[in-house]
């Protein structure tokens, strides 16, 4: 997921999707835990996507919207 199209998302869809992603960040530890194997190059996409993501709600909150 690029920035752009972060940005273009509305807040509470952005808050959804934050959600979804920690759920299935969740659901890739505990394959992991389990001694399933999960993609493990999906590990650090999430976990950017997830840091994109705060960032652009932390922007938009500073920015008072």
């Amino acid at each position: 997921m690029k920035v752009s199209e972060v940005r273009e998302k509305g807040s509470d869809e952005l808050r959804g999707e934050l959600l979804e992603l920690y759920r299935e960040q969740f659901k890739m530890r505990m394959q992991k835990g389990t001694g399933q194997s999960p993609r493990p190059d999906r590990f650090g996409k999430i976990r950017k996507d997830i840091a994109r993501i705060k960032t652009v709600l932390n922007q938009r909150s500073m920015a008072g919207e």
